[in-house]
């Protein structure tokens, strides 16, 4: 065999190979890199020409990947991402700003606790922007997002901040009623984490009185529950600080996980490899 065709393969014959293959289409890799449907084709017939093995099967309308393109697919993607990460680690100009999108609750409750240790970590100025969730709520490619779910979104960047405990929680003033805390007035949060409803179906707790109050964020929620308006299912991890200086009470030891957290989200544009791996040290080391 004749190794010699395996050296010094011209890199944009890769790349389009690589373009091509995700897309999987000539248009749509040409459309991305800036290049005619024509030179894509032109490109990916030489690499295949020299390694003589067909890469794409091609029909009027579309291509789709032989065996030997599917096998090797994954070996260009990671020699192209170490490309990347290397030229970016060595040449790359370090971003002076990083701009974090989160909820109210959660800049309040888990960011600014952290942020001494956070901002010793990273080399860069941190903006914090309030995050709105919606139903359209996108990816934006020069922010870093968290935000709560079970993590399937498209980023390249992705860390769980905590995992997810539920129990009751309520101020010492309201407890001084000396009631049993199953029959206090109750709080509701509307949003992504397990209702009243199914804790009690979980724990065999009354189900009612039903909350008097409602709030749409967990913040708001958290700040009537310590003024004493009622009791509210609360995430431990947000919590923390309230139950440990006496602000908030735990009120059973039962507590429900739930398979939804927050997640750090970034995309290359946001962060370089070097400053998310700085993040994600410093966010393993505060601990949840």
């Amino acid at each position: 065999m004749d190794k010699s065709r395996f050296d010094n393969l011209p890199l944009e014959w890769v790349r389009a190979f690589e373009v091509a293959a995700r897309l999987g289409s000539f248009t749509a890799a040409a459309q991305e890199t800036g290049l005619t449907q024509s030179a894509i084709s032109q490109r990916i017939g030489k690499l295949e020409k020299r390694l003589e093995t067909q890469l794409f099967l091609r029909q009027p309308r579309s291509i789709s990947l032989t065996v030997e393109g599917e096998t090797w697919l994954p070996h260009v993607r990671s020699a192209l991402e170490s490309l990347r990460e290397s030229s970016e680690g060595l040449f790359g100009i370090s971003r002076h700003r990083l701009t974090i999108s989160a909820s109210a609750s959660m800049i309040e409750l888990w960011l600014l606790p952290r942020l001494s240790r956070l901002t010793a970590e990273i080399d860069a100025q941190l903006s914090f922007r309030t995050l709105v969730l919606s139903a359209d709520t996108h990816q934006e490619p020069g922010i870093i997002q968290i935000r709560y779910g079970s993590g399937d979104w498209a980023y390249t960047y992705k860390l769980p901040l905590y995992r997810e405990v539920i129990a009751p929680v309520a101020s010492p003033k309201l407890l001084k009623k000396g009631m049993d805390w199953t029959g206090l007035p109750r709080i509701a949060v509307v949003g992504p984490r397990p209702s009243w409803n199914e804790w009690s179906a979980r724990f065999g707790t009354p189900s009612t009185p039903l909350p008097g109050l409602r709030f749409d964020t967990f913040f708001a929620g958290l700040s009537a529950a310590r003024q004493g308006f009622g009791v509210a299912l609360a995430s431990l991890p947000l919590c923390q600080d309230d139950l440990s200086s006496g602000r908030l009470v735990r009120l059973s030891q039962d507590e429900l996980a739930h398979h939804e957290t927050y997640w750090l989200l970034a995309s290359r544009e946001a962060v370089s490899r070097r400053q998310w791996d700085l993040l994600e040290r410093g966010l393993k080391a505060i601990g949840n």
